[in-house]
């Protein structure tokens, strides 16, 4: 299958070479030149060699094409959409112009960028998916080497619209990933992860962080007792959003067990504190301006924000957070964020109707 991953960051080369193992005509597009411009050039220089260390076992492949060029993306059938959050839109806008019937756009993580799509007029036969959190996670060892750290063992996704999700699915299944199938994008943005974990952690981290200049874990330290019931209150207000809407009071734990564990008994807690422990964990956050906040606060309690007003439905520590961090990092998270203005209302209201609830 033609495929094309658009983001050359740690999940993209990774993602890239796992498809191009199992025998894809993969194309990796980097859409900037923020980060990780020397592995890149490696790429370009090597014929797309790439490598895969993972738990010691080492997997050598060549990704098929290695472009800037975004218009590469129109040959191919599926479009995995592998960027930072925050640059979802200026991207969105820019790939629409080379999309095709009957694509399959995969955003990976969603945050319901959907919307930025019917947003700057996506044709109406291209389908949009939107996944809950990466597939692997890894980070780039050196050029051309991939360290893979986890991965999902079950991978959510919502589709756009909903009533192509089986016709989605057959070929979304064919990458070779492990796939289920939500009811709507709105699920997937709403449990990923890091919209929980990463912005209750970072903030509460931002002492820890600063006093030990950067040497510091917040999987491995922060999560104590009573920041854990500051998690859990933002988790019941995640809720709240969905339960409103039909969906499945699930919380944050019991959305990261069925994703990270098979056939486990343990309690969902458990297996998260055991996710958090993995002695694979990356460091990070190491500075407070980071993307645990400066992405997932304005990107992720934003949009909670915006749809919990969109419904008539409180957010108070969303909210809390949300003017937490625009203190500490000294700029307004709202107007950097996903908010009702910037999805556009409309859209917000077209992706609640093509699932089938009620809009408030």
């Amino acid at each position: 299958m033609k495929v094309a991953v658009l983001g050359a960051g740690n999940g993209g080369c990774a993602v890239a070479a796992d498809m191009s193992l199992r025998g894809h005509d993969v194309t990796l597009i980097k859409t900037s030149h923020a980060m990780h411009n020397e592995n890149f050039k490696y790429l370009i220089d090597n014929n797309g060699k790439i490598a895969l260390d993972e738990f010691g076992e080492y997997k050598e492949t060549h990704i098929s094409h290695v472009t800037t060029d975004l218009s590469a993306a129109s040959d191919c059938e599926i479009i995995i959409i592998y960027i930072q959050t925050k640059y979802h839109e200026a991207l969105i806008e820019r790939l629409i112009p080379y999309l095709r019937e009957n694509q399959i756009v995969l955003i990976n993580p969603g945050y319901l960028s959907t919307a930025y799509f019917l947003k700057h007029g996506v044709r109406d036969d291209v389908i949009i998916a939107e996944a809950e959190s990466s597939f692997i996670d890894c980070r780039i060892k050196s050029p051309g080497v991939i360290k893979v750290g986890f991965r999902n063992v079950r991978n959510p996704i919502g589709v756009f619209p909903v009533s192509r999700k089986d016709e989605a699915a057959k070929k979304l299944d064919q990458l070779g990933f492990p796939f289920t199938y939500l009811n709507s994008v709105v699920e997937a943005a709403l449990h990923n992860p890091n919209l929980i974990v990463h912005t209750v952690g970072a903030i509460m981290s931002i002492p820890r962080i600063e006093k030990t200049n950067g040497e510091y874990c917040m999987y491995h330290e922060v999560f104590t007792p009573s920041v854990w019931k500051i998690l859990e209150k933002l988790d019941s207000e995640k809720m709240d959003i969905l339960e409103k809407l039909g969906f499945e009071r699930l919380s944050y734990v019991e959305a990261c067990k069925f994703r990270n564990s098979l056939n486990d008994a343990r309690d969902a807690k458990e297996v998260f504190f055991w996710y958090a422990a993995m002695p694979t964990r990356a460091k990070g956050p190491i500075v407070v301006d980071s993307r645990y906040i400066s992405e997932d606060v304005p990107q992720g309690l934003v949009m909670l924000e915006a749809l919990g007003k969109h419904m008539g439905i409180p957010t108070p520590i969303a909210s809390s957070l949300i003017e937490l961090a625009t203190a500490a990092l000294g700029r307004d998270m709202r107007k950097e964020g996903r908010s009702p203005e910037k999805l556009g209302q409309e859209n917000i209201t077209k992706i609640l109707v093509d699932c089938g609830h009620k809009v408030y």
